[in-house]
C-alpha cells in the first residue's frame, strides 16, 4: 500500500514537471512571437481608391504591406481593374506585414444595344428602356424605303456593348421627299435594267462594273453608290456593281434555299426582323409582326458564307451560317 502511495506520488509529480514546462515553453513562444510583432516598424496605410492594382502594388511594396483582392463591384465612377475600397481605410498605422483588402471596380454596367432599326419611334424608345437605356437624339431624314417614323439608322449599331443608361441616336424617317427633294431609290437584288430606266428618266449618268464571280443572274445588282435613299441634289453620277455570271440576261441565278423560323410559344406579337450578311453586304430579308408559334419561310439565295441573323423586337436571339 505504501508502494503504491509512492508511485502516484511520483507520477503526480510527473505530470507537474511537464505541465510547468509546458507553460514556460508557450510563454517563450508567446514572448518570441510578440517580440517578433513589435520589432517591426510601423507604417501609415496609402490611400489607393482610384489606383490600379499594378500602382496599389508598386506603393505597397516599400512599405512592406500585401494586398489581397477581396470582391470586385460594377462602378462607374471609378475605371476598372481600379481599388474602389479599401481596409483598413488610409491613414491607419499599422505594421509591416499587414494585409490590406480592396475591392476592385469592374467599370459601367455595360449592356448590348438592341437593333431597333425598322421600328416606329414610340416601339424603339420603350425596347431601349426595356434594355436600360434611354433615347438620345432624334433627327429626321426623308426615306424612299421606311414609312413616316420609322427609325432610319441608330448609334451605337445594334450588339454594342455600352454602358448602362448610355444614350442611343437615331435617325428616323420623315417619309417621301417632297418635290423638288431627290433620293437615290435602293435597287440592290434588282436588275440593271431597271437601274437603267431611272437612271435615264433622272438624268442620272449609270456606271456599271461586272464581279465575274457572282453566283447571281447577269446583271442582278449587287452594290450601289450612293446608298439608298441618300440625297441626289449634288449628285450626277450613279455607280453599281452588277453580276457577271456568264449566261444571258435574266438566266435563273443561284440555287435558292429555304430558310426557316419558328416564333416561341407564348406571349404577345413579336416584331420579326431577319437579317443576312454576306460578302456583297448585309440586306434585310424580313420585318414584320408574328404571333407566337407563327412560323417564318423565306426563299433565301446559296452565295455560300452568308450569315443570317434573327431579331425579336430588336433582341439578337439566334444567328445562322448558311
Amino acid at each position: 500500500m505504501i508502494l503504491d502511495i509512492k508511485g502516484e506520488v511520483r507520477s503526480w509529480e510527473a505530470i507537474g514537471v511537464g505541465f510547468a514546462v509546458a507553460v514556460a515553453v508557450f510563454a517563450l513562444m508567446q514572448w518570441g512571437i510578440a517580440g517578433v510583432i513589435h520589432d517591426r516598424q510601423t507604417q501609415t496605410m496609402p490611400e489607393l481608391k482610384g489606383r490600379s492594382i499594378s500602382a496599389a502594388l508598386d506603393m505597397l511594396a516599400p512599405l512592406n504591406i500585401g494586398l489581397r483582392k477581396e470582391s470586385a463591384e460594377f462602378n462607374n465612377a471609378v475605371p476598372i481593374a481600379s481599388v474602389l475600397r479599401q481596409y483598413p481605410p488610409a491613414g491607419t498605422v499599422v505594421r509591416e506585414g499587414k494585409i490590406v483588402r480592396v475591392v476592385v471596380s469592374q467599370g459601367g454596367e455595360t449592356v448590348l444595344t438592341p437593333s431597333i432599326v425598322g421600328l416606329p419611334l414610340r416601339n424603339a424608345e420603350m425596347l431601349l428602356r426595356q434594355s436600360q437605356l434611354v433615347l438620345g437624339e432624334a433627327n429626321e431624314n426623308y426615306s424612299l424605303k421606311f414609312d413616316k417614323g420609322t427609325v432610319l439608322s441608330q448609334e451605337p449599331k445594334a450588339e454594342a456593348s455600352v454602358e448602362r443608361n448610355a444614350l442611343v441616336n437615331v435617325m428616323v424617317s420623315g417619309g417621301p421627299p417632297p418635290a423638288g427633294v431627290s433620293l437615290m431609290p435602293d435597287f440592290l437584288r434588282k436588275n440593271v435594267q431597271e437601274a437603267q430606266a431611272w437612271a435615264n428618266t433622272a438624268g442620272m449618268t449609270l456606271v456599271s462594273s461586272k464581279d465575274m464571280s457572282s453566283p447571281f443572274a447577269y446583271g442582278t445588282i449587287l452594290s450601289q453608290e450612293p446608298a439608298p435613299d441618300a440625297s441626289l441634289s449634288a449628285i450626277s453620277e450613279v455607280s453599281v456593281v452588277i453580276s457577271g455570271k456568264v449566261g444571258k440576261l435574266g438566266e435563273a441565278g443561284p440555287a435558292v434555299t429555304n430558310f426557316h423560323y419558328e416564333l416561341p410559344q407564348g406571349g404577345s406579337e413579336s416584331l420579326v426582323r431577319i437579317v443576312v450578311s454576306d460578302k456583297y453586304g448585309e440586306r434585310e430579308l424580313f420585318n414584320g409582326l408574328r404571333r407566337p408559334g407563327s412560323k417564318v419561310d423565306l426563299p433565301l439565295q446559296e452565295t455560300g458564307g452568308a450569315h443570317v441573323r434573327i431579331f425579336l423586337n430588336g433582341i439578337l436571339v439566334d444567328e445562322r451560317d448558311m
